[in-house]
This record gives structure tokens, sequence and C-alpha cells, in this order.
């Protein structure tokens, strides 16, 4: 599984967001300039984030976006789900349908099942306020 630019760019803006939630609505220029995004590729994001209602947003004058829930209540896996439409880590997992044909004599779709199971358990049990208020990384170190 890789996770694409535009996913691991949602992550950013959703966090973004989060840790700017009491300013109200965010203007876009501001996110980006902060994230070191181009506006335009994150236009593009935002708006999958909207369509999903990860997001709202307002036009005009004091416009911009925000969270449409808290922070706690956004799991890294549904967010990703929205950008990457599937975390499968092949692609016989990724359709709705089962519609393998090798399956019935498949020696390794269970392993595959299994690891498909540990990412979305994984990325299903951290929220982003999890990573809005985790220990900065690297600061765990002790001799």
């Amino acid at each position: 599984m890789l996770v694409s630019t535009k996913g691991r760019y949602a992550l950013r803006i959703m966090i973004d967001l989060a840790e700017h939630q009491a300013e109200d609505y965010i203007p876009l220029k501001d996110i980006a300039r902060r994230q070191e995004i181009s506006e335009k590729y994150l236009e593009a994001v935002i708006k999958l984030l909207v369509k999903n209602k990860f997001l709202t947003g307002l036009r005009g004058k004091g416009g911009g976006y925000r969270l449409t829930k808290s922070p706690d209540q956004y799991t890294i896996g549904s967010i990703l789900q929205v950008t990457e439409n599937s975390l499968a880590p092949v692609s016989c997992l990724a359709s709705p349908q089962d519609t393998c044909p090798r399956k019935p004599f498949c020696k390794t779709l269970g392993m595959w099942q299994g690891l498909y199971r540990v990412i979305n358990d994984h990325l299903d049990n951290i929220t982003l306020a999890d990573l809005l208020y985790q220990e900065d990384p690297g600061d765990d170190y002790v001799i």
C-alpha cells in the first residue's frame, strides 16, 4: 500500500484545521502557506473532503474551511479512505465485488486479507486528535 500525495495532504489539511479550529473559518491561502502546498492542489483535496462532509466551507469575506466535527471523531482510516478510495494491499481486495477467478485456489489470499485487516484496524484506531496531541516525534530518546 502506498498512500498518495492526495492522502498525505488531506491529513495535513485536517490537522491544520484542527490546530486552528478556534479561528472559525480558515482561508485556503492560510492553510496553503502554513503547509507549503499550492492552493490549486489544495482545492482538489479540499473538494473531496467537503463532498464527504469532513469539512464545511464558506465563501466571501471571512470565509474558508473548518471541520464539521471535533478532531476525536475523525479516524485516519476514514480520511484516507476518502482520498485513496481503497487501502487494500492488492487489487483483488480493492474491488467490492468478488471477481478474482483465482480465489478458490489462491494460496496468498488469506495473507493479503490479514494484512488488509491490520492496516484498517490500525488506521481506524487513530483519530485526528491523537495526531494533534501526540508528543513531538524524536523526543523519547532515553539513555
